[in-house]
């Protein structure tokens, strides 16, 4: 095989500053993702029907549709409504926020529903009320047992970021494209892409070790 690393070396700033921008992307997507999947799960978990109701549905839209859909949805259908001139990284970042937050509220669900309920009541008849009982004993101890699941929502999402490059948003996989386009060559463009995706997946896999390591002798 001719492979020309010469398309390579030529691209590289361009896959590095893509490669930035992934990972900001990624970063400012699970952070909104988990405010607003803290709300949903919470919203979720709800014994009220008519106020559960509206986020199981959230979940199931955002879970059970392709997310390639649900970027185009949000920069061709919602963000040309608040912007005369759509921007592709605000799009990107709405649309993987809210893809996120869907799993990430399942995640919260899961995590707080795995406390044994006797943590609850012990707290009330400390006299807290169901919000400080929540946020001072419950969501501390869920925490530590969402950290994996959390990386791995996380890794994904900075693998999934690649698919926002169809509404020309220059991320990593942006650049790959413009260089397999420029050359009509695939292996040398695609080959060094995942590698910088490889790197960043590993790399986070390692943090995430370490946070699980550390927390569980906590």
């Amino acid at each position: 095989m001719d492979f020309r690393f010469d398309i390579v070396v030529e691209y590289a700033p361009y896959l590095a500053k893509g490669a930035a921008l992934t990972i900001g992307l990624s970063l400012v997507a699970i952070i909104l993702g988990s405010i607003f999947g803290l709300i949903i799960g919470l919203g979720k978990m709800s014994k009220n029907r008519l106020l559960r109701t509206p986020f199981e549905w959230y979940i199931n839209f955002f879970r059970g549709t392709p997310l390639l859909v649900q970027i185009l949805l949000v920069h061709f259908g919602v963000t040309p409504l608040f912007m005369a001139e759509p921007s592709s990284i605000v799009s990107a970042i709405i649309s993987l926020s809210l893809n996120a937050a869907a799993y990430i509220a399942e995640i919260f669900r899961a995590g707080i529903q795995s406390i044994d309920k006797g943590q609850m009541e012990a707290a009330r008849s400390l006299g807290m009320n169901h919000f400080q009982a929540m946020w001072y004993v419950i969501l501390p101890q869920a925490l530590k047992r969402m950290i994996p699941p959390f990386g791995n929502e996380f890794i994904v999402l900075i693998k999934d970021s690649s698919l926002v490059s169809i509404i020309a948003a220059p991320e990593l996989m942006y650049w790959g494209r413009a260089a397999q386009g420029q050359y009509y060559r695939v292996w040398e463009p695609m080959l060094s892409v995942s590698l910088v995706y490889l790197i960043l997946t590993l790399l986070l896999s390692k943090l995430l070790s370490y946070l699980e390591r550390r927390y569980s002798t906590e």
